[in-house]
């Protein structure tokens, strides 16, 4: 466990205020493989006199989205009315993602998850991380290949039931010329693909709220796709129109009659 910064416990209640409600945690349908987290992002496209105009991803690991059928777990509070569905399927998913050239990173327009909530009659009620939180290249440049706290904000995958709770996982990232940004060591299961905050001291007893970036696969450490590179990503991009996706709501099996009940 690193030394932590005297306001870790305010660096944690400052993701989950900001950032409770941004995560999503999927997998591969009808198969234990593939867990990943993937999160709400607002790009900010530009500054008018109305106010800030934006773009709304859901962003994730590019590696777990190349599946055809994908499970996404929803809790209580992403939306409004309450919704009933615990499980959401998305046919055509691999289709549904834009990868960010080799930064590992994949995005999905909001339009197919805002479209299909309509269709039932409620509408999401999220968090996402904003424009202002994510990291300039001036915060990643502060990096200087000390290992320094950080926090990944994930669905890991409970022991035994498969359940996605979110965790704030604690642990340290280093940045050096040669790797670039990594997580020092193992994150658990699941967590592939999350938001990964610092707290940058600003004085005494203050700080700024930092998401460093992207948590990708890797062997031993975890690469983090930061988000100075995914910005200047998303700013070549073309709005993009809403993918393919068929999205399904996942009913928990019946019991019939004829099964032992325990």
């Amino acid at each position: 466990m690193p030394d932590l910064p005297p306001f870790h416990s305010a660096i944690i209640d400052a993701i989950i205020g900001h950032a409770g409600r941004a995560t999503l945690p999927f997998q591969r349908a009808h198969r234990a493989e593939q867990h990943a987290t993937a999160f709400w992002f607002n790009e900010l496209v530009e500054e008018t006199a109305e106010g800030a105009v934006v773009r709304q991803y859901l962003v994730t690991a590019g590696e777990p989205t190349r599946v055809e059928t994908a499970e996404v777990t929803l809790r209580p509070g992403l939306g409004t009315p309450a919704v009933s569905a615990q499980k959401l399927a998305l046919m055509h998913f691999a289709e549904g993602w834009t990868h960010l050239g080799d930064l590992g990173v994949a995005v999905m327009p909001e339009d197919a998850l805002y479209a299909y909530a309509a269709r039932k009659g409620w509408s999401w009620t999220t968090d996402e991380i904003t424009d202002g939180v994510a990291a300039t290249a001036e915060d990643i440049a502060g990096l200087d290949g000390t290992p320094v706290p950080a926090y990944l904000l994930g669905h890991d995958v409970g022991a035994g039931d498969g359940a996605r709770e979110q965790a704030v996982v604690v642990g340290e990232i280093v940045r050096t010329d040669e790797d670039g940004v990594r997580w020092i060591g193992t994150l658990p299961q699941g967590c592939v693909g999350a938001p990964v905050f610092i707290g940058t001291a600003l004085g005494e007893n203050s700080f700024k709220l930092v998401c460093v970036g992207v948590a990708l696969p890797g062997e031993g450490s975890h690469p983090i796709a930061t988000f100075d590179r995914i910005r200047a990503a998303l700013s070549l991009l073309a709005a993009a129109p809403a993918p393919a996706l068929d999205i399904r709501s996942v009913e928990p099996p019946k019991r019939r009659w004829w099964q032992r009940r325990g």
